[in-house]
C-alpha cells in the first residue's frame, strides 16, 4: 500500500509513503518517534534510516546500554550515515589550536599525512607528541571526523574512518588570531596538490566581523574554494546572546557554514531543537549557516597522558567492578581524584553514587572504556559534515565544491518550529546526500 503525501517523520511533502514493514520494526520506529503510528507510513529516506539504525543498534546495544546511565550513540548511527563509504582516498585538512596523534588516527595504520604549525614555525619539534591544553581541541575535531574508534573497538568511530588527515596548527588554546587562520588556509591552498587535500575543516573563527569583500581571511577562504578546496567552517556558539555574529571565515559566501542541532542523542526527529549556534545575516547580508548538524552529545576522545584521561579510566574501571573490588581499586589508584580517595571506606552503594556523580560531571562515556567523553559546540558539527563530504567524494571524486554545497542543501530537512535563519536549509541527511552524490 502506498500513497503520495507528507511523511509524518521528516515532514517532506510529495513523497511516496511506504507501509510494508513488520510489527517489530514499527515498534522500534514508534519508540523513537512517539507521535508516529504505523498507519501513517513513512518515506523511503526515513525507512532506510530506521532500517539501518535498527540493524546497527541490535549489534551494539549491549556495549552502549550496559552501564544503565550513559547512552551516547555513535555518530554514524545517530545521523544515519551511509554504510558503504568511509572516506577512503580523501584527505581532510584541519585548522585548529593544536593536535595530538591519537591512536584512532594512527592505529593500525597512520593516516596522518602531515603536521605543521603555521602560527609558530619555530616551535619545538616534539610539541606535536607532547599533550598539553592546546592539543585537545584539534585532536577531538579530527577524530570526530576521521577516527576509526581504535580505542573503543570500533564503537565510537567517525563517519570518514578511512580518510587521511593533514593537521594545521593555527594558534593555542588561549588564542587563535585572525591572521593565523588566514595563513593556515593559504598553507592548505599551497599544499593541496602535495597532500591531495580536498576538504578543509575550520573549527575556529576570526577576531571580528568583516565584509568578505575586504577581509583577507574571507578572501583567502574564497580563493581556497576557487582552487577546488571544500571549506567547511563552524558557525560559532553565540546564539544564546542578542548579538550572534558569524565571523570569518564562516561568513564568506563560498564557505559551507555549519550550525548546530540538539538531537537529544536519540533517533527521533520530532524533538530536535536548535543548538545555541551563531547565525546571520552576516555583515554583507548573507544568510548563515547553510545547514545544521549534531553539536551536542558528540563522542570525542580524551587526550591520552593527561590527568583527565587517568581519572576517566579509573571511573570506567570502578563502574565495571564488583562491590567487593571497589576499595582495592581505589587503594591502588591514589591521588587520581581527592573525592574518590576520601570515599575508600564508605559503603559500596555510597561509592557508586559518587562514581556516578563524577562520571556525569566529567562527561565520561563508560561504554568507550573511559577513553571518550561527550562534547558540544559547532566545532564538532563541522567535522561531522566534513566526514559526510568525504563519503560523497569517495562515491564521486569529480564533484566540485559548489556541487557538494548544492547537494547538502538540496538533501537537508528543515526542522519544524525552528526559525529559518537559525537552521538555513535544515538538518543534514547524510545517506541521502551520498546517494545523490553518486549520480552527480
Amino acid at each position: 500500500m502506498s500513497d503520495d503525501r507528507t511523511c509524518h517523520i521528516c515532514l517532506r511533502s510529495d513523497v511516496e509513503l511506504l507501509y510494508d514493514f513488520d510489527e517489530t520494526f514499527a515498534e522500534f520506529i514508534n519508540a523513537n518517534v512517539p507521535h508516529w503510528q504505523a498507519s501513517d507510513g513513512l518515506c523511503y529516506v526515513c525507512l532506510e534510516f530506521f532500517r539501518k539504525a535498527h540493524s546497527r543498534l541490535s549489534k551494539i546495544s549491549n556495549k552502549i546500554f550496559s552501564d544503565g546511565e550513559y547512552r551516547i550513540l555513535p555518530t554514524p548511527l545517530r545521523v544515519g550515515a551511509h554504510d558503504k563509504y568511509t572516506g577512503r582516498g580523501v584527505t581532510i585538512a584541519f585548522l585548529d589550536s593544536g593536535f595530538y596523534p591519537h591512536p584512532d588516527l594512527t592505529e593500525p595504520h597512520n593516516r596522518i599525512k602531515h603536521y605543521v604549525n603555521v602560527a609558530n614555525p619555530d616551535a619545538p619539534a616534539d610539541e606535536y607528541y607532547t599533550p598539553d591544553d592546546s592539543s585537545w581541541h584539534g585532536m577531538m575535531t579530527s577524530v570526530v571526523a576521521a577516527g576509526n574508534g581504535h580505542l573503543s573497538g570500533g564503537l565510537y568511530r567517525g563517519i570518514a574512518s578511512n580518510a587521511e588527515v593533514v593537521l594545521v596548527k593555527v594558534g593555542t588554546a588561549n588564542r587563535i588570531y585572525h591572521d593565523d587562520i588566514t595563513r593556515g588556509l593559504q598553507w592548505a591552498i599551497d599544499n593541496r596538490e602535495r597532500f591531495n587535500i580536498r576538504i578543509v575543516n575550520v573549527s575556529c573563527g576570526g577576531d571580528y566581523e568583516a565584509s568578505y569583500l575586504t577581509d583577507e581571511l574571507s578572501q583567502t577562504a574564497e580563493a581556497a574554494v576557487r582552487a577546488g578546496l571544500i571549506v567547511v567552517a563552524a558557525a560559532g556558539n553565540s546564539g544564546h546572546s542578542p548579538e550572534h555574529p558569524v565571523l570569518p571565515p564562516a561568513s564568506a559566501p563560498s564557505v559551507i557554514t555549519i550550525g548546530g542541532v540538539n538531537d537529544r542523542n536519540t533517533l527521533e526527529f520530532d524533538d530536535n531543537e536548535p543548538f545555541h549556534s551563531s547565525y546571520g545575516p552576516t555583515i554583507d547580508g548573507l544568510q548563515k549557516p547553510e545547514i545544521i548538524a549534531p553539536s551536542i552529545w558528540v563522542a570525542a576522545p580524551i587526550l591520552p597522558g593527561t590527568p583527565t584521561a587517568e581519572e576517566a579510566e579509573l571511573l570506567a574501571r570502578l563502574r565495571a567492578a564488583n562491590d567487593h573490588e571497589l576499595r582495592d581499586i581505589l587503594q591502588q589508584s591514589p591521588a587520581v581524584n581527592a573525592e574518590l580517595d576520601a570515599a575508600q571506606n564508605l559503603p559500596p552503594y555510597l561509592i557508586r553514587q559518587l562514581i556516578s556523580l563524577k562520571t556525569h560531571d566529567t562527561n565520561v562515556i563508560i561504554a568507550g572504556g573511559g577513553k571518550y567523553k561527550h562534547v558540544d559546540g559547532t566545532s564538532f558539527a563541522a567535522p561531522i559534515v566534513c566526514s559526510v563530504i568525504a563519503q560523497m567524494l569517495e562515491a564521486n571524486p569529480h564533484l566540485s565544491p559548489q556541487r557538494i554545497k548544492r547537494l547538502l542543501i538540496d538533501t537537508a530537512i528543515r526542522l519544524k518550529d525552528v526559525e529559518i535563519d537559525r537552521q538555513g536549509w535544515g538538518m543534514m541527511i547524510p545517506s541521502r546526500a551520498v546517494e545523490c552524490a553518486k549520480s552527480g
